[in-house]
């Protein structure tokens, strides 16, 4: 039975673990013990004692820490990685750091990126992924974006697959492309929520009760997204269906330009986008 090690318990490691198919095991490690304890026993999963442990044993090995904490994570199971890689038993990793390339990861657990003891092995032989999920993935609903490095191997793109399908909808993409999905669908979800509720607060103003105000909203973006998924119909030719001469929604619609509302998704996108650059 292959076995998936997640190190990090959070949301998100905790999102893409919960899909992840029934023939497989999964392990956590995490910094704070109690968390990773409890973690694993709402998905039936296993305990690794340490980061080395969960290294060593993991056939896919997920990163799901923080950026800031990824560098300490890395230095800690380099030279299990690299001892597997020797021994002709490569562990696949996968990464969900914003903004770190897969080769600046290789080069690190490779041994030739940092001052890591002897035994560096040839930068290409780590084997890895990167992806960035979203937090739509808790509920099955994330959209999971991945590239992986040169000459991947079927099979394991296949397990790559089974392991994320269950978080939601993946897609492929080239690795120059992550950053700008980082901007769009990994942080897009708080961009939304933002949306949602100044659509609720809208109508609190115009005399909703606040429950129904929210769900209203809420329900409205759902569905609107599922007709731009469902008809393949451009976002501007469903909005133009909605739209009747001097009728109320061309009246928002004018007050949303007049208030930069496009510019401002689009600027709140580039930031993001710009942020997760420097972070790599």
């Amino acid at each position: 039975m292959k076995i998936i090690a997640c190190i990090g318990a959070g949301n998100m490691g905790t999102a893409l673990m919960k899909g992840v198919p029934g023939k497989l095991q999964i392990g956590f490690a995490d910094a704070d013990k109690t968390k990773a304890k409890e973690t694993a026993n709402k998905v039936g999963a296993l305990v690794f004692a340490t980061n080395t442990e969960a290294a060593s044993k993991g056939d896919f090995v997920f990163l799901a820490v923080k950026p800031q904490v990824l560098p300490s994570v890395l230095s800690e199971i380099a030279p299990v990685i690299r001892e597997r890689i020797a021994s002709g038993n490569p562990a696949v990793i996968v990464s969900m750091a914003a903004g770190w390339s897969i080769s600046k990861i290789q080069a690190i657990l490779s041994g030739s990126g940092m001052d890591i003891p002897a035994g560096m092995v040839p930068h290409a032989s780590v084997l890895m992924a990167r992806i960035m999920p979203n937090t739509p993935a808790l509920i099955s609903q994330g959209m999971i974006v991945y590239c992986t490095t040169p000459k991947f191997p079927s099979g394991k793109l296949v397990d790559l697959k089974k392991i994320l399908g269950g978080a939601g909808k993946i897609d492929r993409v080239d690795e120059k492309y992550m950053d700008a999905v980082t901007g769009v669908s990994g942080s897009g979800p708080a961009f939304v929520y933002e949306f949602i509720e100044a659509m609720a607060d809208g109508g609190v103003l115009a005399g909703l009760p606040r429950d129904k105000a929210l769900f209203y909203a809420a329900q409205t973006v759902l569905g609107s997204a599922a007709m731009v998924l469902q008809t393949g119909k451009h976002p501007g030719e469903l909005k133009d269906m909605v739209t009747s001469p001097g009728g109320t929604t061309i009246q928002g619609i004018a007050a949303l330009e007049r208030n930069a509302f496009r510019g401002t998704v689009i600027s709140a996108v580039e930031a993001a986008w710009k942020k997760a650059q420097e972070m790599g």
